[in-house]
């Protein structure tokens, strides 16, 4: 009987280790691959924390031993964050107020912390200043606004935020725009606004490409994720959604869109929020991999990244707690079988392709002229707005030039089509 124990004892001991060392060696080639491709992930919202919890005054914060958030200096290092898309968002709720003031300073403070920490960031608006400053061994820091009301319907600010450094928008938030309706509507629960995107919302997408802006469709409606995709000429994003048929939440992206990004070489950088993960307050690293395992399968895995949502979200996943646990992540795809391309590919070489592509739509544009045609006065008339530039004979050419714009427009997608 001792015997018999003895042995029982020391077969569960040989178990527990090749385990060990099992999980050892796909750690071992998750921090190899990380050291040869940057991971690069497209949501973090530690601005808006400090806004909240420091009214954006960073000078008297010290990023290396800040608690309380999901990302600090000794995190990032340990989560081996190459670049990140550093989040200026506002709520909805400054929307018609002063949303592009609050946006202004969410961009201000990105700015700053990468002047304070120069050891640690290093910002970045392009895909080679990304591998740049992997070479350095700093953190690429990039901009994303995330929601179009921060723009207050003007093309003219998205352009002086692209001068500022911002390189994705997300089209919307949670609050239809005046001219692009929110995820929301797809829940029943807000009325559609403009069956998508207005007029000006498919002036807005045109101006992104011309600027070479990254079109963020996170957040959307479907009918507006397919609009964008009828209808732009570079590659698009989702900086931080997951797989509808994983989590029927309406944040994720259903199989038919997936396909549909694979064909236009886009990317869907996924969320790691509980709930776009499993549809419930509780979720495991395990259950994001799942949402990694269903893309590549529906639609490759070329079209996949790393968009955490980190400071952004109240829940995420056990083994997912903050920015550290990433190789984790990276760790479990390799368990699955994943191959070091395909792990490369999702970790930042999808992203920089799209990037890359990106500008290349800009520079094949750079001899069109801004767009100048505002938006509509009696489509974003409320108590906050003036009229100024505004005048009878200007809203007559507006009512005339919405019409022209939506035959351009279908006569460039045609052209498209037929390319």
């Amino acid at each position: 009987m001792p015997t018999k124990i003895i042995l029982a004892s020391c077969l569960a001991l040989w178990i527990s280790l090749s385990a060990t060392l099992a999980q050892d060696e796909f750690m071992t080639r998750a921090l190899r691959l990380m050291s040869e491709t940057p991971l690069i992930d497209g949501h973090n919202d530690l601005p808006w924390q400090f806004r909240k919890k420091f009214n954006n005054e960073i000078t008297n914060v010290d990023l290396y031993t800040l608690e309380n958030t999901h990302t600090n200096i000794p995190k990032i290092r340990e989560g081996r964050l190459g670049a990140q898309f550093w989040s200026a968002y506002v709520p909805c709720e400054t929307q018609y107020k002063d949303a592009v003031r609050q946006t202004l300073e969410q961009i201000d403070v990105v700015h700053r912390m990468c002047q304070k920490y120069p050891e640690v960031f290093k910002f970045a608006t392009s895909s080679q200043e990304i591998l740049d400053a992997f070479k350095q061994n700093k953190t690429a820091s990039l901009i994303g606004v995330e929601g179009g009301h921060s723009l207050d319907s003007s093309l003219a600010t998205l352009r002086l935020m692209y001068q500022l450094g911002v390189r994705y928008l997300t089209i919307t938030h949670s609050c239809n725009t005046p001219w692009a309706d929110n995820w929301l509507v797809d829940t029943g629960s807000e009325p559609s606004e403009h069956d998508g995107l207005s007029p000006f919302g498919k002036q807005l997408i045109v101006e992104m490409n011309r600027l070479g802006m990254l079109i963020d469709l996170s957040h959307v409606t479907v009918k507006v994720m397919n609009q964008v995709l009828d209808m732009s000429k570079a590659p698009v994003i989702y900086s931080h959604s997951s797989a509808y048929a994983v989590c029927q939440s309406k944040r994720n992206v259903p199989d038919d869109v997936l396909r549909r990004v694979n064909e236009t070489k886009g990317i869907v950088m996924i969320n790691f929020y509980n709930d776009y993960v499993t549809c419930s307050p509780n979720a495991k690293l395990s259950d994001v991999a799942d949402h990694f395992d269903h893309i590549k399968k529906v639609a490759g895995a070329d079209i996949i990244g790393f968009g955490g949502d980190y400071d952004g979200v109240t829940r995420v996943p056990e083994g997912l707690e903050d920015v550290s646990k990433v190789p984790s992540l990276v760790a479990e795809l390799l368990r699955r079988g994943w191959t070091d391309e395909e792990v490369k590919a999702a970790l930042g070489n999808n992203l920089l392709r799209v990037m890359r592509e990106v500008e290349r739509v800009r520079d094949s544009l750079k001899n069109e002229k801004p767009d100048d045609l505002p938006i509509p006065y009696e489509e974003v008339e409320n108590p906050c707005r003036t009229s100024y530039g505004y005048s009878t004979s200007t809203a007559s050419v507006q009512s005339l030039s919405a019409p022209a714009l939506l035959l351009t427009l279908a006569l460039q997608a045609g052209a498209t089509l037929r390319a």
